[in-house]
């Protein structure tokens, strides 16, 4: 048990999807795993522990932000051991091939700042994914047909962000979505040796302003639910 995740020892497995949506990770846990059980629900951050082929899998809420994910995916590794994690989540589309549904595979997560820049102080550290996470899923999403693209995304410190010159700075440099939480799971998995991977669903365009309706957007985190499951056991 930790400040802010209830679950005993053994009660986190090594493999966890993170959903910024505690009723995702609900929802998610309902409908992938077998034997799904609530191990946490501290602070109403609800993480679910279960089966899918027989591994065990975790699926966890890490909350908004980078604060937010920092503090879970921490706690996560270093007091339940957890050794590969995977946020599972929405993204806004920055370029025009990307469109609504499509997927999101990071490979890199550029940042204003991180809660973890402190440390590195006048260094830009460069968090990215991990090669065999990455590979992985993008193979299962071209097995499946999934539209996926692979690249670089922006985990943005603000939901509401009216920098219109750094979206379109950022989309002329390939930069694929915005989101708020990449940058920060990759850099505490780097710190502590886990594997860590982004697999993003988009549900809004920027530059054309396009959404999908909240329905729509439920059905759409069910492939990149699975092609994270299939990423994380490839091989095993």
């Amino acid at each position: 048990m930790t400040i802010h995740i209830g679950a005993k020892r053994g009660e986190i497995a090594d493999t966890v999807l993170m959903p910024g949506d505690p009723y995702r990770a609900r929802w998610a846990a309902e409908t992938f795993l077998d034997g799904a059980r609530r191990v946490n629900e501290v602070r109403g951050m609800l993480g679910y522990s279960g089966s899918w082929r027989g591994h065990a899998v975790t699926i966890h809420g890490s909350g908004m932000g980078m604060p937010s994910m920092s503090i879970y995916a921490t706690e996560l590794i270093r007091d339940y051991g957890a050794r590969t994690l995977i946020r599972i989540g929405s993204a806004g589309a920055l370029r025009a091939e990307v469109g609504l549904r499509d997927l999101v595979i990071a490979m890199t997560a550029s940042s204003l700042s991180t809660p973890s820049r402190a440390l590195f102080r006048e260094v830009n550290f460069a968090p990215c994914a991990d090669w065999g996470l990455l590979r992985a899923a993008a193979a299962a999403a071209e097995a499946r047909g999934v539209p996926a693209h692979v690249g670089g995304i922006y985990s943005s410190d603000v939901f509401y962000d009216e920098r219109a010159d750094l979206t379109e700075q950022l989309a002329r440099h390939g930069t694929l979505a915005v989101e708020m939480e990449a940058a920060e799971l990759y850099t505490v998995a780097a710190r502590h040796g886990a594997r860590a991977l982004a697999i993003l669903t988009i549900s809004d365009h920027v530059p054309t302003g396009a959404a999908l309706p909240p329905d729509e957007r439920e059905r759409g985190f069910g492939a990149m639910v699975e092609i994270a499951l299939e990423a994380a056991f490839a091989g095993r």
